[in-house]
């Protein structure tokens, strides 16, 4: 079973946790950012991580494993290997997230919802709102990465594997842009 300084440091050798001055998606600005996917592109470590939440949750009853899209689709489907359970996934909707692909849940399947990096806690409520329609149990909420200020409630036992609680800053009371830290992009869809 890994620790919580071996988890740490390998966010930090496979560069995930990153320390600098980063650009927010929000527009804010941040001393930490976490390039979450860089930890999803080595299976090994992405397993090692995914068996901490197994075996946390092994005598929870898990049926199904149910991870947000995109990066909860791989911690769903490699902790349900883990567990021996089914994985499904909750994708975005008009209607919000729901179980498409013929995917669903049976009424009081007993469900564990994981997730890569939590911050406000929306993809997870989503989920949880979907596993909640269809009228099942949920288990658990399991992240890698719970950089929430404040956690939510999400009427089940939390699992974040690594917390770490990430300031922002308005772009105009920056404290890092008045010590002339250059300010860097990074995301699938950093803004200019």
């Amino acid at each position: 079973m890994l620790s919580a300084e071996q988890i740490k440091q390998t966010l930090i050798d496979r560069q995930v946790l990153l320390d600098g001055h980063f650009l927010l998606t929000s527009g804010k600005h941040s001393r930490f950012y976490f390039e979450k996917f860089r930890i999803l592109q080595y299976p090994d470590d992405t397993s090692r991580f995914c068996n901490v939440i197994a075996e946390h949750f092994r005598d929870a009853g898990v049926q199904t494993v149910v991870g947000p899209t995109t990066g909860g689709i791989i911690i769903a489907c490699e902790t349900a290997r883990l567990m021996g359970v089914k994985a499904i996934y909750a994708e975005r909707t008009p209607e919000g997230r729901g179980f498409l692909r013929g995917m669903s849940l049976s009424p009081r399947e007993k469900v564990l919802v994981v997730d890569d990096v939590m911050t406000t806690g929306g993809s997870v409520i989503e989920t949880i709102d979907a596993v909640k329609h269809a009228g099942a149990d949920l288990r658990g909420v399991a992240v890698f990465i719970d950089r929430s200020a404040k956690k939510p409630e999400f009427g089940a036992p939390f699992l974040g594997l690594y917390s770490e609680k990430v300031e922002t800053y308005d772009p105009h009371d920056c404290p890092l842009c008045k010590q002339g830290i250059p300010l860097a992009k990074h995301g699938s869809n950093p803004k200019p």
